[in-house]
Formats: structure tokens, sequence, C-alpha cells
């Protein structure tokens, strides 16, 4: 699966945003025709867009553009000018306000006409869905099924929380009453399930106090610790911090490949468990290690340290 630790909101009609944009270390950028745009720049954005796409330099970074929601009339023209003007350059169509499995099938058919038209390869362009309501939390795992191209499911947290009438005007701080526990726990959970059953990856959304880089770190430590692959970011101050949480420590990364290897050379020798120092490790160690060593192998990261078999 592509890095997504960090994904930079950039608004689409912005030019120096989107070539400041190219220079900075976040996994992922998204060139927003959405909330970031005012009604009256919709249309010229998308030709801003879609210039970004063919002539900027985007190495490295997964590329994706966030059209308007299904129930706009503005959806069906952003789908159409951008890919059919920077399909090849375009990694995967982000589709806001998710709230059922047909708004991901209208995409992926509408997907699948515009690649076969301009000779693009069909179901090369991915889709990520944001689950933005109560309908959406409920019918998530149809969401999660609906389409071979779904790479992601992203949290929506500013809407999500509207529509259930939680009371705080602050996205993603807890809201004011609540003492006890995580507010956001089930959100959190429901959305990571159903991701992991369909083999997608989970993205916690934004955090909007964009100055306040600890409380950015702290809420991004929680959705990290639950197993989410990454988090939204707003700013550049956001992306260094975002980056680091969402990859393992380098002992971890190391621990993780070492057990890996010890694994294989375990079953090598017919073998179905082996230590690693002084741990017992089996099928179900595996199976971690390979959790942790792929966010690390995404991340870039690099062993320090090497297997040495016993007896060596």
């Amino acid at each position: 699966m592509r890095s997504r630790r960090t994904t930079l909101a950039v608004p689409g009609s912005n030019p120096r945003f989107i070539e400041k944009a190219q220079g900075l270390p976040a996994d992922e950028v998204f060139l927003d025709l959405e909330d970031a745009v005012a009604p009256s720049a919709k249309e010229a954005a998308r030709a801003t867009v879609v210039a970004a796409l063919n002539d900027g330099d985007w190495t490295g970074k997964t590329r994706v553009v966030r059209v308007n929601d299904l129930e706009t009339h503005w959806a069906y023209r952003d789908v159409i000018e951008v890919v059919e003007g920077a399909g090849a350059d375009l990694d995967a169509v982000m589709l806001p306000k998710v709230s059922d499995a047909g708004h991901v099938q209208w995409l992926d058919r509408l997907l699948t006409q515009i690649e076969r038209a301009m000779g693009l390869p069909v179901g090369r362009i991915g889709i990520e869905a944001q689950i933005e309501d109560a309908r959406g939390m409920v019918n998530v795992d149809a969401i999660a099924a609906s389409s071979p191209r779904l790479e992601t499911l992203v949290l929506g947290p500013g809407d999500l929380m509207a529509s259930i009438n939680m009371k705080t005007l602050v996205v993603g701080e807890q809201p004011p009453g609540y003492t006890e526990g995580d507010a956001y726990h089930y959100i959190l959970m429901r959305i990571l399930m159903a991701a992991r059953a369909h083999d997608l990856q989970a993205i916690d959304g934004p955090y909007f106090n964009v100055r306040d880089v600890e409380a950015f770190t702290r809420v991004a430590e929680r959705s990290a610790a639950l197993g989410f692959d990454g988090k939204w970011v707003l700013h550049p101050s956001q992306i260094e911090a975002g980056n680091a949480v969402f990859s393992p420590s380098q002992d971890d990364y190391d621990h993780a490949e070492l057990i890996l290897d010890a694994y294989e050379h375990s079953l090598g020798e017919g073998r179905g468990a082996a230590r690693l120092g002084d741990e017992m490790i089996d099928e179900a160690s595996r199976k971690m290690a390979l959790v942790v060593a792929a966010k690390g192998r995404a991340a870039g990261m690099a062993r320090t340290k090497r297997f040495d078999p016993p007896g060596n």
C-alpha cells in the first residue's frame, strides 16, 4: 500500500500553496476542490489542479484530488475535467461525504468510462472515501466493500461531529463535559475495523488548531496507537510530527525485521517456533512483525541491526 502517514490538504485554487506543497515531506498531497475552494472559484480551480498535476514535481508523493460531494452540481465535472486532463498523473480521487456504497460505485463507473475513453489503464486510479456523517458510519462496512479501487477510508471529523450533534466547536478535541474515556473511540474503531476487514488503509481526520503541534501530536498518537495508517495535516508545521507518530521507532523497526529473519530461519530448519534472544516467537509474532516492518519500509527506514543465526 502507498504510504499515507501524512496527507496534506492544499486548496486547489491557490497556485502558491500548490507549488510549496511539492517541496514538503508529506507522503500524500491532495489538491482540494471541495471545502477549501469558494463556490465562485471551483470551476477555475479545476484547470489549476490539472496544470499542477501535469507540470509539478510530485516525486515520492501520492497525488490525490478531492472532488466535490455527489449531491452537488460540481462533482461530475470535477471528475471528468481532472481525469481527462491529468489522469496519467493522478493516483487517487477522494470522494467526500460518502454515506452509502452507491456513492463509491458511481465514482468507480465514471472513472472506468473516462479511462477507457482516454486510453488510460482501467482501474489504476484509486478512490479514497471520506466518512463524514452518521449514515456513512452505519454503512461503513458496505462502503468498504464497494469497489476494488477503494484504497482508504478517511474520517471527516467536523461534518461527522455536526451530524451527531456533538457538543463541541473544536475539531479533534474531547467535547466539553466528556470526562471519561475518549468520545471518538467508537468512531475510530468502527472505521478501522471496516478498513482492515477489506484490506484498506484507515486515515484519521485533521486537527484544526494548526499552531498547536503538541496537541496535534497527542491526538495523532491516539489513532496511531489503535492502528491507523496516517492523519490529515492542514499546515506544514504538522508534517514532521505526523510522519514521526505514524512511523515505528528505529528500535521497533529493527526488532520487527529481526523477528521476521529469525522466524524464516526457524522454518528453514523445520521448526514452527523460534527464539530471538530471550523472546519466543511464532506465526502470530510474524504477523505482528509484518505490520511494523511494512510501516517502516513504507517510511523509507533503514535497518541498523542484522540477524545473527544461532551457532554463528
